[in-house]
């Protein structure tokens, strides 16, 4: 199985508009963040999109990716699914819709942003395409097979709200949480690989700090943990110096095998 990261950035994404700080001006380039997503490609080449990020064209078209068999929300803030319009690029090659799972409620927020990727009623005139989604929802715990790949979903708090965690084979994939049940990290070990969001040293009440990450990779015990959902606060070599082994930054473009 192969994990690519497409972006791995917070909400602002680096360099920051009009910021004129030290990691925004780097010349190394894993600095250069996008809004997070990620493609996981499974033994017999199954694909699945986590997440629909604004930048997801330009994601795609870097990593050489022109197929996936299914997208993955975690949630719908506006940084996870705002590149929902470039799956028309897949969509109008495969010629049927892609399912698109998510929690029953974010489906629902979606069709109402964006009613023309899911509703049928809306054709598009002769000569012209539109993006083609099928909603299927998914609920904590529940398990899905695509393709030779098996997705268990794993619900974690997000401040007011929870988003979903994804269990794909031997590996977690983990952001926007603010912590990690005992529950959920039962769940998660036995996983090789593991992604969890970092933001700040310091703590913050919707997102994991980068201490707090460390922790909870030490509790799941993967042998390789790679932190997501970073900030302009601290660039990759500085990041990379300081964590403990088996802890890494990921960077946009980053591919792992499991």
């Amino acid at each position: 199985m192969k994990l690519t990261f497409l972006g791995t950035g917070t909400s602002f994404g680096i360099p920051i508009i009009g910021c004129g700080c030290a990691v925004c001006h780097s010349a190394d380039a894993r600095d250069r963040r996008t809004r997070v997503g990620a493609v996981i490609e499974s033994d017999g080449g199954t694909r699945i999109l986590i997440d629909t990020p604004p930048e997801l064209r330009l994601q795609l078209v870097q990593a050489g990716i022109d197929r996936v068999d299914a997208v993955f929300f975690t949630h719908d803030h506006a940084d996870h699914i705002h590149g929902i319009d470039d799956i028309r690029a897949i969509t109008v090659r495969q010629k049927h819709p892609l399912p698109m799972y998510a929690e029953p409620e974010v489906l629902a927020r979606l069709a109402q942003r964006f009613p023309y990727i899911f509703d049928d009623r809306m054709r598009p005139l002769p000569g012209t395409s539109k993006p083609e989604g099928e909603p299927r929802p998914i609920h904590d715990g529940d398990v899905v097979e695509i393709g030779d790949a098996v997705v268990e979903a794993i619900t974690v708090p997000h401040g007011r709200m929870n988003v979903l965690a994804y269990r794909v084979g031997a590996l977690g994939y983990v952001t926007d949480a603010k912590s990690l049940s005992t529950r959920a990290i039962e769940r998660l070990r036995g996983v090789r690989v593991l992604v969890l969001n970092a933001l700040f040293r310091r703590p913050h009440p919707t997102h994991l700090s980068i201490g707090e990450a460390v922790a909870v990779a030490a509790e799941i015990g993967a042998e390789r943990t790679f932190l997501i959902h970073l900030t302009h606060e601290t660039s990759h070599a500085e990041l990379e110096a300081e964590l403990p082994p088996g802890v890494r930054p990921a960077y946009d473009g980053l591919e792992v095998e499991i």
